[in-house]
């Protein structure tokens, strides 16, 4: 009993974290089971060869245009609150699409789910850094991003089986209402493990996202310019490494492998993120998080170079353990923006931060396209010098928010909150919640930042 509650407190699992991530686990599992099938199912339908690929595109838009108003709602409402209207978006989604087999259906139903992990997000980032302690923020993040990805791997499996048995159509709808069951699952688990925190102020709280710029400290800001040029790295080639590693290219000798063998490449990518998942969270909570992304940001820079020069699997073997090692510190990135963002503007900031980078980063795609036509060779390694400006501009202009045990301030000025806990701050015990604490506490407004 006395290890189980060892292992609650140095994962940070509190009620509410408990509670988000089974959220993240049923409410993804209902997304990713159909979601990679959408295309077939659209075709079965008679949109035609083009919807497809737009609603690829109207996905990676209206992502990065949900994260501001996700992180503004989040901080109106509250998380729990706000999670609660993300959640029901979802379902309302995934009911349209299971109840009305018709393919500009499918299309309206898609707006409300396939970016419920953009619009959520904010929310969920805002209540990590409520629930937990600043010691504690990247392992929370970690957790999150460890959890996300059962769903990613388990999701489409199940699709996959339904399809087979089911049929397209048939087996796309079976799958959609197995997803409105998970998400009701979730909504109720939610509402009994997460309590409520008090939202912000509504006359303080910026309506206009290049407002809620305007408050970011040059610190967040030079993080975000950092982060744009590594992600024009990450995207440049990203539609083309499959190309490079199965088809081949003319003018030159690539490895040529199977379809199975990228299968577990990709595989091998996310075990290695996955490995270095927990030890990462673990060194970066207890000090310095500037040399965590840095060193991700160098992985990010690494990987198109080395993938360029690879002539054979066992080489591309090496290429996907770099490409994995770009997680290495994303759960610290994630934490670094919350710790740099302003206080009682979490979630909105998140939002902020990820509407700006994600729209910009778009262009990264079609500026792929036209490098990949000039040459392979211009396409990766234009992708490179981004990555390496990227880590350059991180190495001399970015910032550290971690506390400085040392000194009762952080780095940024900002009052030490080491003794901070939120309302649900007990670790979890072995039955697998939190025992309740004292309602005074709850209503102690220095519990709630």
């Amino acid at each position: 009993m006395r290890r189980a509650g060892k292992i609650a407190e140095v994962l940070g699992l509190r009620r509410s974290i408990v509670g988000m991530l089974l959220m993240v686990m049923l409410v993804g599992m209902g997304e990713r089971m159909a979601e990679r099938f959408l295309p077939l199912y659209l075709i079965a339908l008679g949109s035609g060869m083009l919807w497809p690929g737009f609603l690829n595109a109207i996905n990676n838009l209206v992502s990065a245009l949900y994260s501001f108003p996700g992180g503004w709602l989040a901080e109106r409402l509250g998380p729990k609150r706000s999670l609660v209207v993300f959640n029901l978006m979802a379902i309302a989604g995934f009911a349209l699409v299971a109840a009305i087999p018709r393919w500009q259906v499918v299309i309206l139903g898609s707006l409300l789910f396939l970016s419920w992990s953009a619009i959520s997000l904010p929310a969920t980032m805002g209540l990590v850094s409520k629930a937990l302690p600043k010691t504690k923020h990247v392992m929370g993040v970690t957790l999150h991003s460890l959890v996300r990805r059962f769903p990613m791997a388990l999701g489409p499996i199940l699709g996959g089986i339904f399809i087979d048995v089911w049929g397209p159509v048939t087996g796309v709808r079976i799958a959609f209402s197995i997803a409105i069951l998970f998400a009701l699952t979730a909504l109720v688990m939610q509402q009994i493990l997460i309590p409520d925190s008090k939202p912000a102020e509504s006359s303080d709280l910026p309506n206009h996202p290049l407002a809620m710029l305007k408050t970011f400290s040059p610190s967040l800001k030079n993080l975000l310019v950092s982060d744009i040029l590594i992600r024009f790295c990450e995207q440049i080639p990203y539609a083309y490494v499959v190309i490079w590693c199965v088809q081949g290219v003319a003018g030159y000798h690539t490895a040529r492998i199977t379809a199975g063998q990228f299968g577990i490449l990709t595989s091998l990518e996310m075990a290695t993120a996955v490995i270095c998942y927990i030890p990462v969270a673990r060194f970066a909570d207890r000090g310095t998080k500037k040399p965590f992304v840095f060193i991700t940001f160098i992985n990010f820079a690494l990987f198109p170079l080395v993938l360029f020069f690879c002539r054979s699997y066992a080489w591309l073997m090496l290429a996907f353990v770099v490409r994995g090692l770009k997680e290495f510190g994303e759960p610290t990135r994630k934490a670094l923006i919350m710790h740099l963002a302003p206080e009682d503007r979490k979630a909105a900031a998140f939002g902020t931060y990820y509407l700006f980078r994600d729209i910009v980063v778009s262009l990264s795609a079609l500026g792929g396209a036209f490098l990949w036509k000039i040459d392979p060779s211009a396409n990766f390694l234009t992708a490179f010098a981004f990555g390496i400006c990227g880590a350059i501009w991180f190495a001399i202009f970015g910032r550290d928010n971690s506390l400085d045990m040392s000194s009762p301030k952080n780095v940024e000025g900002v009052p030490d909150v080491r003794s901070h806990q939120s309302a649900d701050s007990e670790p979890v015990g072995t039955n697998g919640l939190a025992s309740q604490v004292d309602s005074n506490r709850l209503g102690d407004p220095s519990n709630s930042k």
